[in-house]
């Protein structure tokens, strides 16, 4: 279980850092907006995962992976849009879709394997 984790972090920590480093060019005028909701919402996915990763119990367990799943998604959405605005580039693009996908199999399969 150790080395799951370890290698979910670490995807999860990439992914945020990836965001952090496409999204420092974006357009100023989006500082508030949505720079700082694809921030937040990449930010969300390792943040949940560690919280519900220290609770004790499945139920609390798997409710912070639902989070941080949605929270997945939702950057995922974001960086679409910040793609199709010409605000990131297709290689930044794909290689930050391709990790949030590893990263979803990797939480949606220990939902189901906590929900069981």
């Amino acid at each position: 279980m150790a080395n799951f984790h370890d290698n979910m972090k670490g995807k999860m920590d990439q992914y945020v850092w990836g965001v952090y480093q496409v999204s420092k060019v974006f357009p100023n005028e989006e500082i508030y907006g949505i720079t700082s909701q694809l921030r937040r919402s990449a930010m969300s996915v390792i943040l949940n995962y560690i919280e519900g990763f220290a609770r004790k119990g499945d139920k609390q367990y798997v409710n912070f992976l639902k989070i941080s799943y949605g929270s997945l998604k939702e950057s995922k959405y974001l960086l679409f849009f910040v793609y199709r605005e010409k605000f990131i580039r297709k290689n930044e693009y794909d290689k930050l879709i391709k990790l949030s996908e590893e990263i979803g199999a990797m939480l949606w399969t220990t939902i189901k394997g906590l929900e069981k």
